[in-house]
């Protein structure tokens, strides 16, 4: 039966190690039960889908309960301490699952693969195989030389993996909302962030196997695809014979990466601009408007955007196109352009601001959320009211703000002091929050009386007496379940009042 509760597509804690399940087939089955435990971002999920798509083919059939299950993966986050511990929580309750059960396999899947796989296999020896992002093909080997009697693990990053010619399961679906990964890995040297190390260099998925995928969904009833990759933006896909990277030069990968920069003092920005984005071939607007002429009826969206590639391309193919949504996720990070040069982000002050004014000209309802670090290494008290004021500027829609946690291996963590003490960032943290439930609220006091367009997603939380699904701009609206219509379609809702986060309405003809 279709799941009708409405899934989160931002990072939601309520989500954090949830199990993926999905049908067993039964005229494959070899006998053994997968779990498979997930944390973090969209791009994990999307990959855990993956995995399941490789091991189902293989006989494997999946369960909720680790308790029972004859293999069990987690897949990690290396983005927040709070996700890590977690990681390292459960994994201390699937050893005392292996005590019971010797002949369980326990892995670890993901972006703390790379980074930790020496303690976990050898110091902490708590898990039998460590798998990076990029090594899913070679599961069920690495499978089998843990029932061999071995060790296993497969950490190598590569430039060429999108996993294109794999359909994804999609599990835990509502059957109407589906994330599509474009590309893989990450070019953009963030101080503060690991994952360029983790999940390796950016490298964009060929075009034919994306519209292909989106089309496939389509005739199956799915009604939105979210295109997902660490910076949308920088896609590019060319022809074959054309090299998407420095062609002359081996790849560097991994955190060999990070250690090359530290060791002769190049620039980051230098290093990233090795990566050339030139030449004939296919852009991230030029992508968009393929998906978006599968249908008018498919949703289009798209996640993450970055203030440095985002291009007025991008800009006026989603005014031209109804079905692409007028929603900009476009992290800013601090408002103070000495932070953002700490954090390699790579833009200042006025550049975010001269973005942000380019799209409220060419898609004036555009709405526009952010990620927000209070607490940056050396951050000022002025800096940081920077960053207030440049939210009074923009009134984002909404935001994920966190407390800076400094990840070990970037390059923040070697070379920057985490200096601000926890009760500074706290106090920051809180003050940020309040703005933005302030800008929350107002920006959804101007839609009351406005009809919304939304795409019914399933019940609310709170009641299956109420319909809840999403404005064109992103927003959750809730109105009254009635006959006539259904999850997965479209209706027009009056906008009768809201709450800091929520329409509420009723439909309309």
């Amino acid at each position: 039966m279709m799941d009708l509760l409405v899934p989160d597509k931002a990072h939601d804690e309520s989500r954090q190690g949830e199990a993926l399940l999905l049908e067993p087939i039964n005229a494959n089955n070899n006998g053994r039960k997968l779990y498979i435990e997930s944390y973090g971002c969209a791009m994990n999920f999307s990959d855990s889908e993956i995995v399941a798509s490789i091991l189902s083919e293989k006989g494997f059939e999946t369960t909720s309960d680790y308790k029972v299950a004859d293999v069990i993966f987690i897949n990690t986050c290396s983005i927040r301490e709070n996700a890590e511990q977690r990681v390292r929580a459960r994994l201390r309750d699937f050893a005392i699952a292996k005590v019971k059960n010797p002949g369980l396999v326990v892995g670890v899947l993901g972006c703390m693969a790379e980074r930790l796989k020496s303690k976990f296999l050898e110091e902490e020896k708590l898990v039998d195989v460590v798998v990076g992002p990029d090594a899913y093909r070679d599961l069920p080997n690495l499978i089998e030389q843990v029932d061999g009697g071995q060790k296993a693990v497969n950490v190598l990053l590569s430039r060429e993996e999108t996993y294109a010619d794999i359909s994804p399961v999609r599990l835990n679906s509502n059957g109407i909302n589906a994330f599509v990964s474009i590309m893989r890995g990450c070019d953009n040297m963030c101080s503060f962030c690991v994952v360029p190390f983790t999940r390796g260099r950016e490298r964009s998925r060929d075009p034919q196997s994306i519209v292909a995928e989106c089309h496939d969904l389509f005739n199956r009833g799915y009604r939105e695809v979210t295109l997902l990759g660490q910076n949308v933006d920088s896609y590019k896909w060319k022809a074959e014979g054309q090299q998407t990277g420095a062609e002359s030069e081996k790849p560097v990968l991994g955190m060999d990466l990070l250690d090359r920069v530290l060791a002769s003092g190049e620039d980051f920005i230098e290093l990233q601009n090795q990566v050339s984005h030139s030449g004939e071939g296919v852009t991230f607007a030029n992508l968009l408007e393929r998906v978006a002429l599968i249908s008018p009826e498919l949703r289009v969206r798209f996640s993450t955007s970055h203030p440095k590639d985002i291009t007025d391309d991008v800009l006026h193919t989603i005014a031209k196109y109804d079905n692409i949504c007028n929603y900009i996720h476009l992290p800013i990070q601090s408002g103070n352009s000495r932070v953002l040069k700490l954090m390699n982000r790579t833009y200042n002050r006025e550049w975010y601001m001269e973005r942000v004014a380019a799209i409220n000209r060419i898609i004036p309802e555009c709405a526009i959320s952010t990620d927000i670090i209070t607490g940056f290494c050396t951050e000022t008290e002025e800096e940081h009211q920077e960053t207030l004021s440049i939210m009074d500027h923009v009134q984002f829609y909404f935001a994920y703000m966190f407390m800076y946690s400094e990840r070990p291996g970037t390059l923040a963590a070697k070379r920057y002091a985490d200096d601000i003490p926890e009760a500074v960032k706290k106090r920051r943290l809180q003050e940020v929050v309040a703005k933005q439930q302030q800008h929350s609220h107002e920006r959804l006091k101007k839609l009351v009386g406005t009809t919304q367009k939304v795409l019914i997603e399933g019940f609310s939380r709170k009641s299956e007496k109420d319909y809840s699904g999403r404005s064109d701009q992103n927003t959750v609206v809730v109105f009254p379940v009635a006959e006539g219509y259904k999850p997965g379609e479209y209706v027009n809702v009056l906008v009768e009042k809201c709450t800091t986060a929520t329409l509420i309405g009723s439909v309309v003809e």
